[in-house]
């Protein structure tokens, strides 16, 4: 069960966990926490049905950057910002992702051979190949430099950036991205000087992200999730807007 599905069957069964948000109503939190790789992909390529889409890398970092910043800006964290690029995955998982991208790989060739057998001409260029998106590969060097410094300079340029302590975990470090997040938080309360009060937002598009923020057995957790559509200008770029954004207070789901 994917994330929308997930969150529509806990919003139903718990309506007083989820909440759509809106922009002058958006609860404070201290700490802010992105699982990324949802973000890379959203960001590269959207609409894998349609073999005439072609994005440059260029489009992709830029696009990266803007949502980071639109997420940055819609929960506004007041002390810690901490973004967690998947790793290299345990021996188990990379059984998993070696088939998943074989069947990425084959998808994406029946989706060019229907064009062709329909007459349409493909762009020259070559389709962005998402099975790039994998530790250690040359296009996640090139957005892990560009990450840093889009950092650098949104703390050189911008005071709310600045004033909060930003953490970039890059595809280097081992682990997948809500596991590096949901350990640093379990270090974070074993801390003599903890605050049991402070309050956590989780973006990710990971139904487990649900089954580990019940398990950190935080009083204040909750996690970020928006329907992101793709408007009718896609092929000059990542034309997006955001339908809905959801918050699933997670803390709540024991009490019931």
């Amino acid at each position: 069960m994917g994330i929308p599905k997930f969150f529509r069957y806990i919003s139903e069964r718990y309506p007083l966990t989820s909440q759509l948000i809106q922009e002058n109503k958006i609860p404070e939190f201290d700490n802010l926490y992105l699982d990324f790789n949802g973000i890379i992909h959203n960001c590269s390529h959207p609409n894998d049905e349609d073999a005439h889409y072609r994005i440059t890398e260029e489009q992709i970092f830029t696009a990266i950057f803007t949502y980071v910043d639109h997420l940055f800006e819609k929960i506004k964290p007041k002390k810690l910002f901490f973004m967690a690029v998947d790793g290299v995955a345990p021996r188990a998982k990379m059984n998993q992702q070696r088939s998943r991208r074989f069947r990425t790989a084959k998808e994406a060739q029946e989706v060019r051979e229907k064009a062709e057998r329909k007459g349409e001409k493909l762009p020259e260029e070559k389709a962005f190949d998402s099975n790039c998106i994998t530790p250690g590969t040359p296009f996640m060097v090139r957005l892990s430099d560009q990450l840093r410094y889009f950092i650098n300079k949104k703390i050189s340029e911008d005071s709310n950036w600045r004033n909060v302590e930003v953490v970039l975990s890059g595809h280097e470090v081992p682990g997948e991205g809500e596991h590096k997040i949901m350990e640093y938080i379990r270090l974070s309360r074993a801390q003599p000087d903890y605050n049991p009060n402070v309050r956590h937002c989780l973006y990710g598009l990971d139904a487990d992200l649900i089954m580990l923020g019940l398990l950190s057995h935080d009083p204040h957790f909750c996690l970020l999730r928006e329907e992101v559509k793709f408007g009718p200008q896609r092929k000059k770029g990542n034309q997006r807007c955001v339908v809905a954004a959801s918050i699933l207070d997670v803390s709540l789901i024991h009490h019931f």
